[in-house]
């Protein structure tokens, strides 16, 4: 695995270790956070999950607006989150970097572009364990980008834990529900 450390002003991503959350350690000097849920038992749970993700589903169950260039997650698809009402919608601008494509675990990460709120990367994989089960995961390194996520200092790191809480959850449903 390779990690590319263009600088930001190069690849149109906002931070210089593009792909670092293919592995841990995560780069130093950034906020580290790894949500897990369990979300399900069987192939039929994994194949919803998957579809799920790759389609916006979880964003969208998370209560985001999402526009992104295409139907489904593949590497180079830009995407705008929006969260709030109005004026007072926050927009959220990445590029997934990478997919990730195997048998029994599959996902991707996006990388922050210029005017996000954090700088890093997100990543979402889901995988089926020998046993069955299936468990989503969440992994991402972050900093503020902005000023205000600069003011907000440790209450900006508590609402991303709670955003991911809510990816997790909305991909729990969507797993439940089909939907």
């Amino acid at each position: 695995m390779r990690t590319i450390n263009k600088p930001s002003d190069e690849n149109g991503l906002s931070y210089p270790h593009v792909g670092a959350t293919r592995e841990m350690p995560f780069p130093a000097g950034y906020h580290h956070l790894v949500e897990r849920k369990v979300i399900g038992s069987d192939a039929a749970a994994f194949d919803a999950a998957v579809s799920h993700l790759f389609g916006w589903g979880m964003h969208r169950g998370a209560g985001l607006n999402v526009r992104a260039s295409a139907p489904t997650a593949t590497a180079g698809t830009e995407v705008e989150l929006g969260w709030g009402i109005g004026s007072a919608r926050l927009r959220f601008r990445c590029r997934v970097i990478y997919v990730v494509d195997e048998p029994h675990c599959s996902g991707f990460a996006y990388g922050t572009l210029a005017g996000h709120p954090q700088r890093g990367e997100e990543r979402f994989v889901v995988e089926q364990r020998s046993d069955g089960t299936v468990l989503a995961t969440v992994s991402a390194f972050s900093r503020p980008g902005r000023w205000f996520t600069r003011l907000g200092g440790p209450a900006g790191r508590a609402v991303q834990k709670a955003m991911v809480r809510r990816y997790l959850e909305a991909l729990a449903v969507g797993v439940r529900t089909g939907h």
